[in-house]
């Protein structure tokens, strides 16, 4: 599965993991994502949407 938002684009954000002695090692943030059944151009269909989009009102769930 890919971790992009079908609605906003958002993917996943990258920095370092710090340990008590700062050593870094490289880690992801990933988006919040949801698989919701959504209206895309009239037709309702599965797609995975971030949290912030849905509480935005950025999509049209099907319910």
């Amino acid at each position: 599965m890919s971790k992009i938002c079908s609605s906003c684009g958002k993917k996943p954000a990258f920095g370092n993991n710090r340990s008590h002695s700062m050593v870094a090692t490289k880690r992801r943030f990933e988006p919040n994502l949801q698989r919701v059944r959504i209206f895309v151009n009239g037709v309702a269909k599965r797609a995975y949407v971030c949290t912030r989009c849905l509480k935005a009102g950025k999509v049209q769930k099907a319910v």
